[in-house]
């Protein structure tokens, strides 16, 4: 028997399950499948459960350097096996709520492995059979997966990948990072603060490539005073296994160095879930490696839709949600496309990083610009929460005067940068950001005095 919907979601993430939702409350019967767990990666094995450990990590430093405000509690330590409980607790209320919000929207559930077996057709593998669906409307958003490098495979319990650094019920005495960009930042820098001694191996000549060059420095400075030790340029060339460990070769400026550690820890990126979905028979066309779509994330076969990871960069989970909302509007027939200004990045590393629109490199590329720059030592409310390492840079056309970007660095950058994101999306200029009034004292301040200084009419710092 094959049971009929207007719409099928295959895979039940950040963009899926919000499409999902949204399809419900359109009134579209929808059927979500996933083969997994119901929030996808991001909520089980992703960006939820690393925040978590992550702001444990930033805890304990807060902990363990209170003393400079008069507060003395010893010296912090760690149950790994609790701070996992706690963060699986969290965990679990997410999934649960995504899982009641499909309900209460009339959305159908299965588990299983999906297929596009022919436009139209889906065939479902679960526990109980192979079950075949059909639809007028199928959404991909099947999400990625952490890329392997040849001679780290992940089948070895030493060579783990994010997911099994969120898992680890021990704290590593040493741990060897293959990749500098934000997963492994993240990941090395939580651990550097819970006590492990963190080697980070990057094949550029600086971490976090491609980011503001400024908040780079800032970052290698950071991950220096935590003990964090970096080695750029570097190529990680193949271990072996020690009592207890690994060991990891690397080869630097034509040097061959090797690297004990507890385990080593693979972030050199992710890749889309493309294979296995029948993508190929169907005639799919593909951009690279990713799904092709158009404005309305519409494929080149009628009645097929990507989303998110699959459909190409950036590979983050809002926008990976308001793709999947766009989707649900499209198929319930309303004229929308995908025509965001900017999609904001947030790196959570110490301090975190956070940005929308233009670098001040990108946009220097593209003609005459100002920049407004205001450190957070000159912020009255960092100050007093004794965080105050890094800055708010506002970036706006020269003629125009419309914001163009904002690279955040700081405390709170990724609470901060919506504002920053609404701004490039109304098309404002950095008047409308000096003239709004900001509660004192306050971290959003800065966005304000940073637009100002990008006028020349800052009031708590000298105009360049």
């Amino acid at each position: 028997m094959t049971t009929h919907y207007e719409a099928i979601v295959i895979g039940a993430g950040p963009g899926g399950y919000p499409c999902a939702i949204r399809l419900g409350q359109l009134g579209v019967k929808t059927l979500i499948i996933d083969k997994d767990n119901w929030g996808g990666v991001c909520l089980n094995v992703g960006c939820i459960p690393s925040k978590a450990l992550i702001t444990a990590g930033k805890r304990m430093e807060e902990i363990a350097h209170a003393d400079v405000m008069g507060i003395s509690v010893g010296t912090p330590t760690i149950d790994m096996g609790k701070l996992q409980e706690w963060k699986g607790s969290v965990v679990k209320k997410l999934t649960g709520g995504v899982a009641t919000l499909l309900k209460g929207n009339g959305v159908d559930m299965l588990q299983g492995t999906a297929k596009v077996a022919a436009p139209g057709k889906v065939e479902v593998e679960t526990a109980e059979g192979t079950q075949t669906f059909t639809a007028d409307h199928i959404v991909l958003a099947t999400g990625s997966s952490p890329i392997q490098i040849p001679g780290f495979a992940f089948a070895d319990e030493r060579v783990i990948d994010s997911t099994g650094a969120l898992a680890l019920t021990e704290v590593p005495k040493k741990l060897v990072v293959i990749g500098g960009g934000y997963i492994g930042l993240e990941m090395g820098s939580m651990y550097a603060k819970l006590g492990t001694e963190v080697h980070v191996v990057e094949m550029q000549d600086s971490v976090l490539p491609g980011f503001d060059i400024d908040c780079i420095r800032l970052i290698a400075r950071k991950l220096k005073k935590s003990g964090v030790q970096t080695y750029l340029g570097a190529a990680a060339k193949g271990w072996e296994a020690i009592d207890g460990g690994v060991a990891v070769t690397i080869e630097q400026n034509g040097e061959t160095k090797v690297l004990e550690a507890d385990y080593v820890l693979v972030t050199v990126g992710r890749f889309p879930n493309t294979k296995n979905l029948g993508l190929e028979d169907l005639g799919v066309e593909m951009d690279g490696r990713f799904i092709k779509v158009d404005e309305q994330l519409k494929t080149n076969v009628p009645g097929l839709y990507a989303i998110g990871d699959v459909c190409g960069q950036p590979m983050l989970a809002h926008k990976a949600t308001h793709e999947g909302e766009v989707v649900a509007e499209v198929i319930h027939g309303r004229d929308v496309a995908m025509d965001a200004k900017t999609v904001p990045a947030v790196v959570f590393t110490d301090p975190e990083i956070a940005t929308a629109g233009l670098s001040e490199a990108e946009a220097k590329a593209k003609g005459a610009i100002k920049v407004g720059k205001v450190p957070f030592a000159a912020i009255g409310r960092a100050l007093t929460t004794g965080d105050t390492d890094g800055f708010i840079k506002v970036i706006i056309d020269a003629e125009t005067h419309l914001v163009l970007g904002v690279t955040i660095i700081g405390p709170h950058a990724s609470d901060l940068i919506s504002e920053a994101a609404l701004a490039i999306e109304m098309s404002a200029e950095a008047l409308d950001i000096g003239l709004t009034i900001h509660p004192h004292p306050t971290l959003g301040e800065g966005v304000m005095e940073a637009a100002k200084a990008a006028l020349g009419e800052a009031v708590h710092i000298i105009n360049r």
